[in-house]
């Protein structure tokens, strides 16, 4: 059968595309998958800030023509680059557990034993999210911070060759894959299939990990209720302690000047294994999982859409649309 498009091209992109099959081999032994590299809009665009290109689905539009086109059954994707509204031919058929969600800092070579804290003053850090900008810049005043775009070997060679970038922040995830843990998503990998495609959901509907799912559910519907994308900053986090699912959601400005963060709690079941779920059209998020019980998805839904309300009825709105309106201004 036609198998797994990756998502970037990239060594990385190679990496996980592989992990995704070989979990699919074990399952499914008698199957035959064939690995397409692609590259995508977001690849070729290296010039330009992530928040300036204005293309909601940089690293997914090739994917899914050649979904549609039915030249690929599946696509793996870093769960961070699909958008939390997909078009409605597709859906996310499986969520794989997550790995470290936390960002890594990356010294230049001669900065190694530094902290953000102690590098010198107006040091450039290089980061392609807003989001990790206006965090570090309210935390670290005394330092500059510049887009830097590329996979993890063209921006870790910028940062190691050049002499523009003190430090870079990468995904912790992304590193510990490549094996480059010595250097040191958001750390799930989503399968993206065709929405009608009973066939490939049942095939790749066991790869689901509950906890993630569900985390991954409550996350999209509070960055879904609140427009979060690349030209805002906007972050969120989850983590799940006895029955209880906590979701932790903020905003900034641009600057890191202005914030606002708040957290909430949920009571969730999440299953030791997969259950029976919902037999109509389940998607939640652009998330299809017909293995997890309905109840707990539509719990984790419901708490990103309550937090995102209490951010919005707080305040975060202006906040947002003040950041949005600087980044289309620059």
């Amino acid at each position: 059968m036609s198998g797994n498009s990756d998502a970037t091209a990239t060594a990385l992109a190679r990496i996980q595309t592989d992990t995704v099959v070989a979990m699919l081999k074990a399952l499914y032994p008698g199957l035959q998958f064939e690995i397409i590299a692609m590259s995508t809009t977001g690849d070729k665009i290296l010039d330009t800030a992530l928040s300036k290109i204005g293309e909601k689905s940089l690293f997914t539009k090739e994917l899914e023509h050649a979904l549609e086109r039915n030249e690929v059954d599946l696509v793996v994707h870093s769960l961070k680059d699909l958008p939390t509204v997909l078009p409605p031919a597709f859906t996310i058929g499986a969520i794989c557990k997550r790995e470290n969600p936390c960002d890594a800092v990356v010294f230049h070579p001669k900065f190694v034993g530094k902290t953000l804290e102690t590098l010198p003053e107006r040091s450039v850090v290089g980061t392609s999210s807003l989001r990790r900008a206006a965090q570090l810049k309210r935390k670290f005043p005394h330092l500059e911070f510049k887009s830097i775009r590329g996979n993890l070997n063209t921006r870790l060679r910028k940062l190691d060759e050049l002499q523009e970038f003190s430090a870079i922040i990468l995904a912790t995830a992304g590193l510990q894959r490549m094996g480059w843990q010595n250097r040191v998503g958001q750390g799930a990998l989503g399968v993206e299939v065709r929405a009608k495609d009973q066939d490939i959901l049942d095939l790749v509907g066991v790869l689901h990990d509950p906890e993630t799912l569900l985390r991954c559910i409550a996350e999209r519907a509070f960055l879904r209720h609140l427009e979060g994308g690349c030209s805002v900053p906007v972050a969120v986090h989850t983590a799940m302690k006895d029955g209880q699912l906590y979701l932790t959601g903020g905003v900034w400005s641009l600057d890191g000047s202005d914030s606002m963060q708040e957290t909430m709690q949920a009571t969730i079941h999440v299953p030791a294994q997969h259950e029976d779920g919902p037999e109509d059209d389940p998607q939640l998020v652009g998330i299809t999982a017909r293995n997890i019980p309905r109840g707990a998805q539509l719990a984790a839904e419901n708490l990103g859409i309550s937090l995102a309300r209490l951010l919005l009825n707080k305040g975060a709105k202006n906040i947002l649309d003040v950041a949005r309106q600087l980044n289309d201004a620059h």
